[in-house]
């Protein structure tokens, strides 16, 4: 049996409900490595015995690798339903197996070692100022600030790093054309891969399309697009890590969307379950399969009720239409990146407010850039508190120290929180995906609020 739906874009899909319906759905697009001992799908657990959709009755003597000592209630339809909601909407068709596991870090973890297995090569390369977990394996790929890996090393090795086409890390302006921040960055990953880590030792490279605990930094297409073809020539894979800007957070499903760019394996998590502990891996079934089965897992790894939040998620961003409502939102700097985006009319509330607060006289020097894509957006300051400040050409001696985290309590004693980000003086934008017009005018104007009072005091 099924149930019609649609996907976010609007077309038609059906909906399995029938239990062979879903267990087929399950043995084509979950990941091989997750071990599993019989097949069909658990229907609940009361005492010491489960019980399956087909009727089946089993004793227990598992209790979830003791886990569910107490007796098990455990309902996995949810994991085989998620995947079902999330097939339609992955950025690449080749995208379609799925492992859900609970954390951001531990799904880099598995795609590490996804990539690992899967190409028989060991490096990894990653950007400058990325962040993709705290774990071991996860900090050694995370190059925002040295507080997560401080006083643990040695991290895993095999991991090299190159500049993200972020003008701060190369020391030029804010107005530096993309194009030579892309190339000079491109031109760094040949070089590592002539210098350092040979392609026939390099397994994946990992991004962000959009810099989170970096700065909020979107990458251009060019940049992505150009980390495709390096793959591509060489045979490495590409894991992108949509872990923070996936979800709407952008104004699409996905941010890589905007490039065009097909990932090998992609790493989400955050806003998949709206807060409950879930994460995933997803890539092409000819890479998973070459796990062993059990290679892939963890006590709470798919757990029945983060799975069922996210199936709700997935269903409300439908029914509340989640993606128009951040689009009507849109933080719209980047037109030239993604011109799609300019039939967006009334779509520039948040940036749009941000400028303001810039052209105000008084505070346009404390103030070095305004960027982001969709909600999720940061306001960079000329504060001289960042990393390298008595060499960094774009800082003011003049301009307040620690901008950043004073505006921050400054918001908070005002009413509203608001997060810090990077090593750089950078506060950052990430309100509910549902947010109204109102309540959004309200943040901006506390914000600018503060702003002002932090530069008063100096």
């Amino acid at each position: 049996m099924s149930k019609a739906g649609t996907t976010p874009n609007g077309s038609s899909r059906e909906i399995s409900t029938s239990a062979d319906d879903l267990l087929a759905l399950g043995n084509r697009h979950v990941t091989k490595g997750v071990g599993r001992l019989t097949e069909g799908i658990l229907a609940k657990g009361q005492g010491s015995y489960v019980e399956y959709e087909d009727g089946k009755k089993l004793l227990d003597f598992s209790t979830g690798i003791g886990v569910t000592g107490l007796g098990l209630i455990a309902f996995h339809r949810p994991y085989l339903e998620l995947v079902e909601r999330l097939l339609p909407v992955m950025p690449h068709p080749s995208l379609d197996s799925f492992f859900f596991w609970n954390s951001g870090s531990e799904a880099v973890e598995a795609a590490i070692k996804l990539a690992r297995v899967s190409t028989g090569k060991q490096n990894i390369i990653s950007m400058q100022g990325s962040f993709h977990g705290r774990t071991y394996g996860a900090m050694a790929v995370t190059n925002s600030k040295t507080i997560y890996s401080e006083g643990v090393l040695p991290l895993m090795p095999g991991v090299f790093s190159i500049p993200y086409p972020y003008w701060h890390q190369y020391g030029l302006s804010p107005s530096t054309p993309s194009a030579t921040l892309v190339a000079q960055s491109l031109y760094q990953l040949e070089l590592l891969l002539a210098q350092r880590s040979a392609p026939r030792d390099t397994a994946a490279v990992i991004v962000e399309p959009l810099l989170g605990e970096g700065g909020y930094v979107q990458a251009p297409p060019e940049f992505l697009q150009g980390l495709r073809a390096i793959c591509d020539k060489h045979d490495i894979l590409l894991i992108v890590d949509e872990v923070q800007c996936g979800f709407a957070r952008t104004g699409k499903y996905f941010n890589i969307e905007y490039s065009g760019v097909r990932p090998d394996i992609m790493v989400i998590a955050k806003g998949l379950a709206n807060g409950f502990p879930l994460s995933g891996v997803v890539s092409r079934k000819e890479l998973t399969d070459k796990m062993k089965p059990g290679s892939m897992g963890g006590t709470y790894a798919g757990n029945a009720v983060s799975c069922a939040a996210a199936v709700a998620v997935a269903d409300a961003f439908k029914e509340e239409n989640i993606l128009a409502n951040v689009q009507a939102r849109y933080a719209l700097p980047y037109l030239s990146y993604f011109p799609p985006l300019q039939r967006f009319t009334r779509s520039k509330e948040l940036i749009a407010g941000l400028q303001a607060l810039r052209a105000d006289p008084d505070v346009a020097p404390c103030i070095l850039d305004v960027r982001g894509t969709g909600l999720m957006v940061a306001v960079e300051f000329t504060s001289p508190s960042g990393p390298g400040a008595d060499f960094d050409p774009l800082t003011r001696k003049e301009s307040p120290k620690n901008l950043a985290s004073r505006v921050s309590k400054a918001c908070l004693a005002r009413g509203m929180i608001i997060l810090t980000t990077s090593a750089y003086e950078v506060v950052r934008f990430i309100p509910p995906l549902n947010i109204t017009a109102e309540d959004l005018k309200k943040g901006v104007d506390i914000f600018s609020e503060a702003v002002k009072q932090v530069v008063r005091e100096g």
